[in-house]
């Protein structure tokens, strides 16, 4: 028996497919036997009993039909190429690969629940047995209309910032207005420790998060030595914490030499934040220090002055409107933000992780999951629908578990990506991956959003600025390509970006030129953007079901195999140039099929701007070579003078400082950004003792 055809069928309805293969097909040649699973096709002529014929098999998972063809007997079958052709040709034609679009509703005359339930059943029956499902199902049908409406007009946003000219400069009532107030809370926190006027404005009520968050102990370190966290304060929003974390993706379609054992990361993402706890103690920091928060609080529009910004809200509860004013705006809204839209119009984001999931308090059998560890990331399957869908896993306190299932997704007008057909998988699979009873679960809350991926090209790619407003996490697409979402990137970058910011503020150097010199741009990171194209199903395209989980394979068999701490450095973007392509070369040999698949999937347009990429990361690691021996040194001795007198060149040189440490994986080593974040840790301390 061999394999000759493997084929995703992109409808959860196998029986259909059963029936027209079985009723309605007509092979060129051959007779069909209908079997329980499919058919068999016998050659018309049989000279003997050793007569090859073709079996055709159909199963069902993930909501979705697969295919395949094998042949019995070791002569071919008659037109054998031919036939697996027309068979290909005509599965594509009748059923053809679809993108659901998202139903239009009417609120007004019916519940969500009503609403939704003819198309998403089992979204709405599980939502509705969450404490808040109907405000949580809101939510999620907001985020994914806003998020289909900017993607289908990319080049005409909505304006909300505006040039305006002072006729009567006034002072401003905040230092710093943070739109956003999950990732805004944990930096408003922190310049407010500083002694700055802030004003943190949430949509949603405050502390309400619609995900969960995972970090490392020596990721978090960095909140604890700005100042921000007493290590007691950290234990106590501590969920859990693991032995180890697995990555393993599906291999049983794979050649052996493609299969790859599972990769352990015990200090990856191995600390379960209580997301709800941990935003609740930064707001409670920041109104300690003197902050403010309104929430259930939208933004409507800014005006940027000459002295000021002046921000429109709206307090959705009563409809009130009032205006605000500040000396800098910082927008933390995430992949939604209309301001980001603005700023980079004609092009946003190049790629999206659409996320959903759940917290389950408890219900899942025994011996299901062990919890001290965690799923890192997973996959069950190949390729559905048009989407490698991955898993992560995560215990928390008691018996909770946080699941989440997400896909890497190209950016399209025509497939945008959906929140909502993602949730009606959730519910449909979760008892493939994890064996439960779904019935028998008791959902705790919904967490679910959009991961947003840009390809940057260089350090001022991305518009993350403009006069007297800057961006910060998802909204900056501050991210990393693998496992990180805006939350792990903007700890880890925390003392960078508030050194830079405090810089700017204490010498009012606000303008654009100015604040887009605060960025958390890694070279390093920047390359690694193809790794995630290559993870991704472009619109209108089919690939092999198996491709991406062989690939998927290839790279983290590779890193399986390395010391323990060559993973841990790459995954937590800190690998520089020499492992880098240690690790490509070594990938290659390994599976030399990759460069070709990537070539594929990313076409060459994509491929020459990531070359661009590559020289940037190569020639920003020499530099650093070049530099870090002896520049530091100069720069500080040079340092009071430069910043008395010249402080925007010194805020441009303090930049360059990181850009060629941390911005190539290298250890923050640098004296002078370390003397800064140093004089910063202890203003903090110096402020907290104050208050």
């Amino acid at each position: 028996m061999k394999e000759l055809l493997y084929l995703e069928i992109p409808t959860p309805d196998t029986a259909t497919v059963q029936t027209w293969l079985q009723d309605n097909w007509l092979p060129q040649t051959g007779t069909k036997v209908n079997t329980s699973t499919g058919l068999r096709l016998q050659a018309s002529e049989q000279s003997s009993t050793n007569s090859p014929e073709l079996s055709i098999i159909l199963w069902s998972a993930m909501r979705t039909t697969y295919l395949k063809v094998f042949r019995w007997g070791e002569q071919p079958f008659p037109q054998e190429g031919n036939v697996l052709q027309q068979l290909q040709q005509d599965l594509r034609q009748q059923f053809p690969q679809t993108y659901p679009e998202l139903p239009d509703i009417d609120l007004t005359q019916q519940s969500i629940f009503e609403a939704l339930a003819p198309y998403y059943p089992k979204t709405v029956h599980f939502f509705q047995k969450m404490p808040k499902g109907e405000y949580d199902l809101n939510r999620v049908y907001w985020w994914e209309k806003r998020w289909r409406e900017s993607v289908r007009n990319p080049k005409t946003p909505k304006q909300v910032v505006f040039r305006v000219s002072d006729s009567s400069p006034q002072p401003p009532q905040y230092d710093l207005i943070y739109i956003g107030g999950a990732l805004g809370a944990v930096h408003g926190a922190l310049m407010a420790n500083l002694g700055y006027r802030v004003l943190l404005v949430e949509r949603l009520s405050f502390g309400r998060m619609n995900r969960e968050w995972n970090i490392s102990r020596d990721e978090f370190q960095n909140l604890i030595d700005l100042g921000l966290f007493t290590p007691q304060e950290f234990e106590s929003i501590i969920a859990r914490e693991y032995k180890d974390g697995f990555n393993k993706f599906f291999d049983g379609n794979l050649p052996p030499h493609l299969q790859a054992d599972v990769l352990h990361t015990p200090t990856v993402l191995n600390i379960a934040i209580n997301a709800d706890k941990f935003v609740a103690l930064c707001g409670e920091k920041l109104r300690q220090a003197g902050g403010e928060i309104r929430d259930e609080t939208e933004f409507t529009r800014a005006e940027v002055h000459d002295s000021h910004v002046s921000v429109n809200l709206k307090h959705l509860p009563t409809g009130e409107e009032s205006q605000v004013s500040g000396r800098l705006l910082m927008d933390a809204m995430g992949t939604a933000s209309p301001i980001a839209w603005q700023l980079n119009g004609g092009r946003t984001f190049d790629s999206v992780c659409p996320t959903v999931g759940a917290v389950v308090e408890k219900g899942f059998p025994e011996g299901v999951w062990d919890s001290q560890y965690g799923d890192v990331l997973n996959s069950h399957g190949d390729i559905s629908r048009g989407r490698q869908l991955i898993w992560e896993l995560f215990p928390a306190e008691e018996e909770e578990l946080t699941v989440y299932l997400f896909h890497y997704h190209q950016i399209h007008p025509d497939n945008p990506g959906s929140l909502l057909e993602m949730y009606e998988d959730f519910f449909h699979i979760l008892p493939e991956y994890r064996r439960c009873e779904m019935e028998d679960l008791v959902w705790k809350k919904a967490t679910f959003g959009y991961i947003p991926g840009y390809f940057s090209l260089g350090d001022g790619d991305r518009k993350v600025a403009f006069d007297r407003l800057l961006a910060i996490g998802d909204a900056a697409s501050l991210q990393s390509p693998l496992v990180f979402t805006g939350f792990g990137s903007l700890v880890r970058n925390l003392g960078r970006l508030s050194t830079l910011l405090n810089l700017a503020l204490q010498h009012d150097r606000l303008s654009r030129q100015d604040l887009n010199q605060i960025r958390a741009y890694q070279s390093n990171i920047a390359v690694t953007w193809l790794f995630s194209k290559g993870m991704m199903v472009p619109t209108g395209k089919t690939l092999p079901p198996q491709r991406i989980n062989a690939m998927l394979n290839t790279f983290f068999g590779l890193l399986a195999s390395e010391p323990p701490e060559v993973a841990d450095t790459f995954i937590k973007d800190r690998f520089d140039w020499f492992t880098f392509n240690r690790l490509a070369i070594k990938a290659a040999s390994m599976n030399p099929a990759l460069i070709a698949w990537i070539w594929e999937q990313a076409g060459a347009k994509d491929f020459l701007r990531w070359m661009g990429s590559y020289f940037i990361f190569a020639w920003d690691s020499l530099i650093g070579w070049f530099f870090n021996g002896w520049l530091p040194t100069v720069l500080r001795q040079w340092q009071p003078w430069l910043e008395q007198n010249y402080p925007g060149l010194w805020l441009r040189l303090l930049s360059f400082s990181y850009r060629l440490t941390t911005g190539v994986g290298s250890s923050p080593k640098d004296a002078i950004a370390q003397q800064q974040q140093a004089l910063l840790r202890q203003k903090v301390v110096k402020e907290k003792q104050a208050v």
